[in-house]
């Protein structure tokens, strides 16, 4: 295998990883930055120049804090919702970072232009799955079901950001596969309000 193909073969798996941890973060926005933390601190993974702050003890101690937050705040009753409405432009930022934190050595405007379509993207549409997901469980039950929703994001956002540092292609595939389901799901839900609108403008 010659140097070039090596670098690509690198450069497809560091946008793979950051990614899926960017897929991560529309579940629940600080877990896979913290699992980036830790896995840069204890050395598995060698963040560019510009992100060594990810590396330091304060960014762990400051993103287990935040992620335990937003972890329990989406167990109280309605707060989900605002956090919901807070976290998606958060979730998009945090995918831009982790992407670009990720993102092999080349010219900042193409670097941080891939990670907010690349990473940013993904973790919007992610974070607009859950977020239409989580209006269909509070209509259905009234908000009854929405700590079963949150505890299976939250499992997600755990396997998922795992699963990206020790196995970023499976985890890919796994996240091409969300990506397709919430395109689908977003889009249906959409179409459905667009066509139902016309409907309720018109008086009897």
């Amino acid at each position: 295998m010659d140097f070039n193909t090596l670098f690509n073969l690198n450069t497809f798996i560091e946008l793979l990883l950051g990614i899926s941890l960017s897929a991560a973060a529309g579940f629940r926005v600080f877990v896979p930055l913290l699992t980036l933390s830790v896995a840069s601190v204890i050395g598995h993974l060698d963040l560019p120049t510009d992100f060594d702050w990810v590396e330091t003890p304060q960014a762990l101690i400051v993103f287990a804090i935040a992620c335990l937050l937003e972890i329990s705040g989406y167990y109280v009753p309605w707060l989900d919702h605002l956090l919901d409405i807070v976290s998606t432009p958060a979730a998009i930022i945090a995918g831009t970072i982790v992407t670009a934190s990720l993102a092999p050595e080349m010219n900042p405007l193409v670097q941080w232009t891939l990670a907010l379509i690349a990473g940013g993207g993904t973790a919007g549409l992610t974070k607009g799955l859950m977020n239409i997901l989580r209006l269909g469980s509070t209509g259905v039950s009234g908000g009854l079901t929405n700590p079963v929703l949150s505890t299976t994001e939250l499992i997600i956002a755990i396997v998922l950001s795992v699963l990206a540092i020790a196995l970023p292609v499976v985890a890919g595939i796994i996240v091409i596969g969300v990506l397709i389901i919430a395109i689908q799901r977003i889009w249906k839900f959409f179409s459905s309000k667009s066509s139902s609108q016309p409907n309720e403008t018109i008086s009897p």
